[in-house]
């Protein structure tokens, strides 16, 4: 038999084609979150931010012991000594101290946080939900505005967090001492320090965060929706400590600037950054920009995945409040 009659026998009208099987793991997308409202996308910020710095509070004041140089009581850069010394000094409510402020700054601040970073994600995303530049340039717009808020408390809190009751008697104490003997500007003195932190910090957080996200789902994606907490969390805590690593030397420069003239602490003749890390160099050396690392990554990492997870939760909410009220409407 010819080559060209097993051919002809071969493609008879006898023999169907076998349906191909579906893709084994076919592309998963994550959705973007429509439906919600601006207000609603502030409320669940204020809800999350406010959960997360509450949550981990302590852990930050250790790490801004940690950070502060000069004359300050804490000396040691260990997390156990400077514990141990917070406690020792004031006992377990020195962890809490400026918790106020924290309070009063993290709501307005995360509410415009994740509000303009939704904003922004929905406009440079260009309907592709899964675009790692967009997040990443969504995030630095987000902090460059919120940090406008919540620097100034942040200041505070940083104060109160170092001093004792001798040093401010609380918020409204140190508010109005800061303003008659700095004047307004001392409440701005980082926040082009902190704008040039979190900048990096929150593109590299909200980039990882939506990679760690998408590949998570990607994993098992027909449990996606029955493990979502799990996937918010685990994806935050690695986007929190992947960014706090990078982005702790300048964190450091935050802290001195803040803490100038506080119990002691260096007061510097300008907000340079270039300055600060000359006289951190010169009194600590190069490990100096990694004060508090540990603790910031501590902090960062259940923070993150705190925030992300309440976050997620929140806009899940008013998402199904929304499907049951148009859904009442339309009956």
């Amino acid at each position: 038999m010819s080559t060209e009659a097993a051919t002809t026998n071969f493609q008879s009208s006898d023999f169907q084609p076998v349906a191909q099987p579906p893709d084994f793991r076919p592309e998963v997308t994550v959705s973007p979150h429509n439906g919600l409202r601006f207000w609603q996308f502030m409320i669940a910020g204020s809800i999350a931010g406010c959960v997360e710095h509450m949550a981990m509070f302590p852990v930050d004041t250790v790490k801004t012991h940690m950070q502060a140089l000069g004359s300050c009581p804490i000396k040691s850069v260990g997390v156990r000594q400077a514990l141990r010394s917070i406690l020792k000094s004031e006992g377990v409510p020195g962890l809490y101290r400026g918790i106020g402020a924290m309070g009063l700054g993290a709501g307005p601040a995360h509410a415009v946080y994740f509000s303009v970073y939704e904003v922004c994600k929905k406009y440079f995303s260009g309907g592709n939900p899964n675009n790692s530049a967009a997040h990443a340039v969504s995030g630095v717009f987000a902090t460059v505005a919120s940090d406008a808020v919540f620097t100034p408390m942040d200041m505070v809190k940083q104060r109160l967090q170092l001093g004792n009751s001798a040093t401010y008697r609380g918020v409204l104490d140190c508010v109005r001492r800061v303003l008659k003997e700095e004047g307004f500007g001392a409440f701005y003195a980082s926040y082009r320090t902190t704008v040039v932190m979190n900048a990096p910090f929150t593109a590299v957080h909200f980039a990882t965060y939506e990679a760690a996200k998408r590949g998570l789902i990607e994993i098992s994606p027909e449990s996606a929706n029955d493990e979502r907490v799990i996937v918010h969390a685990t994806a935050g805590a690695l986007a929190g400590a992947s960014a706090a690593v990078v982005t702790t030397p300048l964190d450091v420069v935050k802290t001195q600037l803040q803490c100038q003239g506080v119990c002691g602490c260096d007061r510097f003749k300008s907000s340079s950054i270039s300055d600060v890390i000359k006289t951190i160099v010169k009194k600590d050396g190069y490990k100096g920009l990694m004060r508090g690392w540990i603790p910031r990554m501590f902090f960062h990492a259940p923070a993150a995945a705190i925030c992300w997870s309440t976050y997620e939760a929140a806009k899940t909410f008013f998402q199904e409040l929304n499907a049951s009220t148009e859904s009442g409407s339309v009956t």
